[in-house]
């Protein structure tokens, strides 16, 4: 037990450091603390990431079993019962944070029997379903290295076959159908059968989060960001609540400041009766921003609400993933608010007049940052007819050589062009094209999924769920609109209005130049 850190209703202030529990579990410890409505959880520490498995492995499935122990007292449910089953997720967390740069696992501990335990238990036979498929899926890709492209597939055909718009349509027939079906690919895939018990589940699950430290674009992200190889992650195993409940469920992420311009402002994506992947993988378009409002007002005020509270205890911008389970709300985990640096000037001047921070400690934030580069880049008139009009995930605009994949940014970096990638969902695997590219375009996502996060901190214009882009990439070409573009054609991208339009266009710049004042003014003060 000295190996494991609990994070329950009501704890005491966590004695653990970041670098030991890892900025997520830090983070979740402190918000169990101050009263938040945390799920509970236990962490597994980053010296667990950094011993051999041959070490480790003797020694996981003992501590595994201890800790969730503890969950099942604070639950009242049980880990693998046929009647009142406990579920988990696996998620990874290292000092730093490094979003989407390591894996997670969700639904673990779904098996025959215990699909049916959360039918008796919920009521709810498409929530079992609809979570058993979501795991075998993820443990596929996560875990047994699988692709992901035969189980969408599955998908695709599922919602076809039962003339659905989309999986979160489908019915509890559909989707116990769509189960059996992966639960035949997992076996065809991997030559053994998808594992039953449901501590050997998460055994695995946990040992994919610690050798997910040392994934190519985990290892890209350290790199970039000049993160030292030798910390490793965490492993946090959290009761699950579930978004995909129902119709007055579902799963967002939220940033309790504008990340591209740093206004005050509530600012999310939200998904009805979905799950947290669903918004930050940016595979689907999160449709339901508004919706939120009208059917759930209490859960809307509440978010609200929470982004003074979660300011108040952090002292900074921050940006938290939430599940609503049948009217509810959960925060399953925070950290700072990746932003632009024209937020960064932003939030820091508007903190201290709201008295959140001190003019030291608002100077102190913006340590680092370059303040005479600090611009708003802005196309000048005149401008051609937009294409689309996307989503904004990254202020400013940028102009370059269409490139459909990271390997054709590379080669044109290489020659010294700029060039925008454009992708169906632009997934975090990206991040070195991302860093190479001038702008990034995709057809999918929203604007706090993982990949649009990292593009704001690379500080590159980003514009998500283009409508009308349709891709192919054996013909090296895309579609936006009417119009028919091959790799290497110029494209521009407006981060201030999501306008895509053809061709190279001409930008002009402005600076903010009161908020400027007010920090020249701090300096000044404190010489």
């Amino acid at each position: 037990m000295a190996d494991l850190h609990f994070i329950l209703p009501g704890t005491a202030s966590p004695k653990a450091g970041v670098q030991e529990v890892g900025n997520k579990a830090w983070n979740l410890m402190l918000m169990a603390h101050a009263g938040l409505p945390v799920p509970p959880a236990f962490v597994l520490p980053t010296q667990w990431c950094r011993r051999d498995q041959p070490v480790r492995g003797p020694l996981l499935s003992q501590t595994l079993n201890a800790g969730i122990a503890r969950l099942e007292a604070a639950t009242g449910l049980a880990f693998g019962a046929a009647r009142r089953p406990l579920l988990v997720s696996v998620r990874s967390g290292a000092a730093v944070s490094m979003p989407g740069m390591m894996e997670t696992v969700l639904d673990v501990g779904l098996n025959a029997e215990t699909v049916e335990g959360l039918i008796r238990l919920t009521g709810n036979p498409r929530l079992a379903w609809d979570s058993y498929r979501r795991l075998v899926q993820g443990y596929a890709e996560v875990v047994a290295g699988q692709p992901a492209t035969p189980f969408d597939a599955l998908v695709h055909e599922a919602v076809s076959r039962s003339e659905a718009e989309n999986e979160r349509e489908l019915d509890y027939r559909d989707l116990r159908a769509l189960t059996m079906a992966m639960l035949d690919c997992y076996r065809s895939l991997t030559g053994t059968a998808f594992p039953a018990d449901p501590r050997e589940q998460l055994a695995a699950a946990a040992e994919a989060v610690f050798r997910s430290w040392d994934a190519p674009k985990a290892a890209s992200y350290r790199r970039l960001n000049g993160i030292s190889d030798e910390a490793g992650t965490a492993v946090t195993v959290q009761t699950m609540v579930y978004g995909n409940a129902g119709g007055t469920s579902g799963a967002g992420v939220g940033f309790t400041r504008n990340p591209a311009t740093g206004a005050r402002e509530l600012y999310f994506d939200f998904q009805f009766n979905s799950q947290g992947e669903d918004i930050v993988a940016g595979r689907q378009k999160p449709r339901d921003n508004d919706r939120l409002r009208v059917v759930l007002p209490a859960v809307w005020v509440r978010l609200n609400d929470l982004c003074r509270v979660l300011e108040k205890l952090f002292g900074d911008a921050q940006d938290f993933e939430f599940t609503v389970q049948s009217g509810v709300l959960y925060l399953l985990q925070i950290r700072r608010a990746n932003r632009t640096d024209w937020a960064s000037v932003t939030i820091a001047v508007n903190m201290v007049e709201e008295g959140i921070l001190t003019p030291a400690e608002g100077l102190a934030r913006l340590a680092g940052i370059d303040l005479n580069a600090v611009v708003r880049t802005t196309f000048a008139p005149p401008v051609p007819t937009a294409l689309a009009v996307a989503q904004v995930a990254s202020m400013g605009v940028a102009t370059g050589a269409m490139a459909l994949d990271q390997e054709t940014v590379q080669r044109l970096s290489a020659a010294g062009k700029p060039s925008i990638l454009v992708r169906r969902d632009t997934a975090t695997s990206d991040i070195e094209g991302m860093a190479l590219a001038a702008g990034i375009l995709t057809a999918s996502g929203g604007r706090t999924s993982h990949a649009a996060v990292v593009a704001r901190q690379l500080g590159k214009v980003c514009l998500v769920a283009c409508p009308g882009l349709a891709i192919d990439l054996d013909r090296g070409q895309c579609q936006i609109g009417e119009a028919v573009l091959s790799e290497g054609d110029p494209l521009s991208l407006d981060g201030n209005t999501g306008a895509v339009y053809p061709g190279r266009l001409e930008s002009t710049t402005e600076r903010p130049e009161r908020a400027l004042a007010v920090i020249a003014g701090w300096r000044q003060a404190a010489a």
